[in-house]
């Protein structure tokens, strides 16, 4: 496994079939502080569900999914249905819209409490997302590792979620490479993490 990478927009970080930049951190402390309390205090936070063995398995970690109107997302056997853009998160949408010189039609928010909640291995590449476009992942709150497994190669490689920081997947990356949040028992500050998608509509 390669060490943690130092942020660079410019640099991939995977070795192949696929691109993920890091944009490091893009909000000063104070603003970042600011965020993660908004979007706390007033997303309308619901514990996920997920089909597991054909069983409705309810997870610690707490969900929020925003979209254009009328776009639904569909993963692990459950549909979520959107809440309209809220004027934070249009703000948020703006901002990482102009670092990655595309435009977002949702956000799938994620709360973990502390660092015993995370998320296995998977991969976005959902056919409701557009194939091979970027997913930009906007954390704030505690420090995170995030890891990435090749689906057929022995290559692994990972780096750290700051406060305030932005990272994106896109190419080929959904489709050859798993991701996750690993467990971190000696973190015991909340993260949320926003991620904007483009998602085909109808």
């Amino acid at each position: 496994m390669s060490d943690f990478f130092s942020p660079d927009p410019q640099r991939n970080l995977l070795p192949c079939d696929g691109e993920v930049f890091d944009h490091g951190v893009i909000f000063c402390p104070r603003e970042a502080d600011g965020w993660m309390e908004e979007l706390r205090d007033s997303v309308p936070w619901q514990h996920d569900e997920v089909m597991m063995f054909g069983k409705r398995i309810v997870t610690a970690r707490e969900v929020a999914w925003y979209a254009d109107m009328g776009i639904s997302y569909r993963y692990s056997g459950v549909v979520r249905h959107p809440h309209p853009w809220s004027a934070s998160l249009l703000e948020l949408k703006a901002i990482v819209e102009k670092h990655c010189g595309v435009v977002f039609h949702s956000c799938l928010l994620n709360l973990y409490h502390h660092g015993e909640q995370g998320m296995g291995w998977h991969s976005d590449d959902e056919e409701s997302i557009v194939a091979q476009s970027p997913i930009a992942s906007l954390s704030f709150g505690a420090e995170r590792r995030f890891c990435f497994k090749h689906k057929r190669e022995a290559l692994r490689c990972e780096t750290a979620l700051a406060h305030g920081s932005l990272l994106v997947m896109q190419g080929a990356t959904q489709q050859c490479w798993l991701h996750r949040i690993p467990q971190m028992k000696a973190v015991k500050e909340p993260r949320i993490n926003l991620t904007f998608r483009q998602m085909l509509m109808g």
